[in-house]
């Protein structure tokens, strides 16, 4: 099955236990592109992030409804787990390096699916550490553990984790939270430089960031999917007094 890198989604309900979190969610998230979620916490953005590679699937009680497409396939109906999630990886919020040297950080999924050989791991790491604007940095430190690294770098080494087993599409669920100026501007940088290979969907409680980085948003309030279309026009011209309310500060 081949998966394709525009994600639409039709009519999705999302509940935890009696918890309405997403309500009639429809969609279309083009690929190639950056598309941002925006809104107040608790609002169901990660939520719905985590749709995209079935992460909810972990969440006891979490019943979905719907319809999720990856390209032209259903994720919920015929998806293989492990192959929806090498070609859509994940960024979370907090900088997760494994315990283990830089190197094997990197070489971590394409092992598991079944890479053995030196050159070619080598060769993924090299090219993973390029993309993500590492290598000069690292390159002298692949051996050395991840977990010494700072917290920049290690979110930095955690996207070139994600991007050594070739995904299609890459979720970032609020990745620049913890960072400092410098570090999110680099992930920004690396964010535009990505995109021309793969789709991004980006949770982002900063508004500057969307409008910096995104192509489309998307705001969310209390489990409604409020208003979506090109960031600009969200920005300049939103069509819904609550996304107007929102981006100006008179919120709540």
């Amino acid at each position: 099955m081949e998966y394709g890198q525009n994600i639409s989604v039709k009519h999705a309900d999302l509940y935890y236990g009696d918890f309405h979190a997403l309500k009639d969610i429809s969609l279309e998230i083009p690929s190639k592109l950056i598309t941002a979620f925006i809104g107040p916490s608790g609002c169901g953005k990660s939520t719905l992030l985590k749709c995209f590679n079935r992460m909810n699937d972990l969440v006891e009680g979490c019943k979905i409804t719907g319809e999720f497409k990856i390209g032209d396939i259903d994720i919920y109906q015929s998806a293989d787990v492990n192959a929806l999630r090498k070609n859509v990886g994940m960024v979370f919020q907090k900088p997760n390096p494994f315990p283990m040297s830089v190197y094997d950080n990197i070489a971590y999924g394409p092992r598991t699916f079944g890479i053995k050989k030196r050159s070619e791991l080598d060769e993924i790491v090299e090219r993973s550490l390029k993309q993500a604007a590492m290598w000069d940095e690292l390159k002298d430190r692949l051996g050395k553990s991840a977990l010494g690294l700072s917290g920049g770098q290690q979110q930095r080494l955690c996207i070139a984790r994600s991007l050594a087993i070739n995904p299609k599409i890459l979720l970032m669920d609020e990745p620049t939270s913890a960072l400092d100026p410098i570090s999110t501007g680099k992930i920004e940088e690396l964010c535009n430089e990505l995109k021309h290979d793969m789709t991004i969907v980006i949770v982002t409680h900063n508004m500057q960031q969307a409008t910096r980085i995104s192509d489309k948003t998307g705001f969310f309030l209390l489990g409604d999917l409020i208003e979506f279309g090109d960031t600009d026009q969200i920005f300049s011209s939103p069509k819904e007094e609550q996304t107007e309310r929102y981006i100006t500060g008179r919120f709540g």
